[in-house]
C-alpha cells in the first residue's frame, strides 16, 4: 500500500496504535464502516489499541457506552484522554489547590474522581477551560471575571479549534479560548495534543517502544503534531478535520497520509 504522496506504508513491527477517535474511526455519532474491521485486524495481528482523544466532555466511563453502543467492544483501559492527562497535570503542578472548571457534568466528575476539588470562581485557585458543550453565558462572565480579577494558573483541556459533528464541524475548546482571551487578554496553558506526555504515558503503562508505536488521527495540529513531538510514527487520515491541500501546504508533515483507516491494512 502506498500513501497519497506515493510513500510505501511500513508498519511492520507496530504492537501500539493510538487512536484519534471523531474524525478517525467514526464521525459525530456514525461509526465508519472500515472501523470494526481495521480495529479485529490490529487485535489479530498481535497488536493492542489506545483511544487518545483530546475531546474532554465526555468521561471515559462515557466513550466506554458511546462505542460499546456502535458495537465495538472495549473498557475503561483502552482510553486515554485529555481529562485524565489534565487530572494528572493539576495533581503534579497544584497539588491541594482548588479548581473553577468550565466543562460538562462528565468532566467534572472525571476530575473528582481523580481528586481534584472543584469550587466557584468565586473562591477558585486555578482556572480550568474544557470542551464544554454545555456552556452558558454565566459560565462565560464567571470565567472572565476570575481571571480578571485574580492572578490564577490559567489552564486548557485542549487547543482544538473544531469538532468534528454530522453537519461540519463546531466549535470546541481552542475557539472558546480565543473568544475568552478577547475579553481578558489571557490564553490558557493547552494540555493534551500535541503535548506528547498522553502517548509516552500509554506507551509507559503498557510497555511499548518508540519504534513499536503509531499514532493514527485526522488533525495536523494535535494528532500528528504530538505523534512527531513524541518522536513516533504517524499516520494523517483525510476522514475529519485535515484535507489534502492542508498536508501539502502546511508545515507539519505526517508519514503517511491516507484517505481513512480503511487503507491502512489493505
Amino acid at each position: 500500500m502506498v500513501d497519497r504522496f506515493g510513500k510505501k506504508l511500513h508498519i511492520t513491527g507496530k504492537k501500539l496504535f493510538l487512536l484519534d477517535q471523531d474524525g478517525t474511526i467514526y464521525n459525530d455519532g456514525s461509526l465508519f464502516d472500515a472501523t470494526p474491521e481495521f480495529l479485529k485486524t490490529i487485535k489479530r495481528l498481535g497488536g493492542r489499541y489506545v483511544f487518545i482523544t483530546n475531546n474532554s466532555s465526555k468521561s471515559v466511563d462515557d466513550y466506554v457506552r458511546k462505542l460499546t453502543k456502535m458495537g465495538i467492544s472495549c473498557d475503561r483501559e483502552d482510553f486515554f484522554t485529555s481529562s485524565q492527562a489534565t487530572a494528572l497535570y493539576l495533581h503534579a503542578h497544584y497539588p491541594g489547590k482548588k479548581v473553577y472548571c468550565v466543562g460538562t457534568k462528565s468532566l467534572q466528575a472525571e476530575l473528582q474522581a481523580a481528586g481534584i476539588e472543584l469550587t466557584d470562581s468565586e473562591h477558585a485557585e486555578v482556572a480550568l477551560m474544557g470542551y464544554d458543550t454545555e456552556l452558558t453565558y454565566q459560565k462565560l462572565m464567571d470565567l472572565s471575571r476570575l481571571l480578571t480579577k485574580k492572578d490564577v494558573p490559567y489552564i486548557a483541556t485542549n487547543p482544538d479549534w473544531v469538532c468534528p459533528v454530522d453537519f461540519g464541524f463546531a466549535p470546541d475548546c481552542g475557539s472558546f479560548a480565543f473568544m475568552i482571551e478577547k475579553a481578558t487578554g489571557k490564553m490558557p496553558f493547552f494540555i493534551g495534543k500535541p503535548r506528547p506526555a498522553m502517548i509516552e504515558l500509554v506507551m509507559e503503562k503498557f510497555h511499548y517502544k518508540k519504534e513499536e508505536t503509531v499514532v493514527i488521527g485526522d488533525r495536523l495540529y494535535t494528532d500528528i503534531q504530538s505523534a512527531i513531538n513524541a518522536g513516533v510514527t504517524s499516520i494523517c487520515v483525510l476522514s475529519g478535520e485535515a484535507k489534502l491541500d492542508d498536508v501539502i501546504s502546511g508545515d507539519i508533515k505526517p508519514d503517511y497520509t491516507l484517505d481513512s483507516i480503511a487503507d491502512i491494512f489493505k
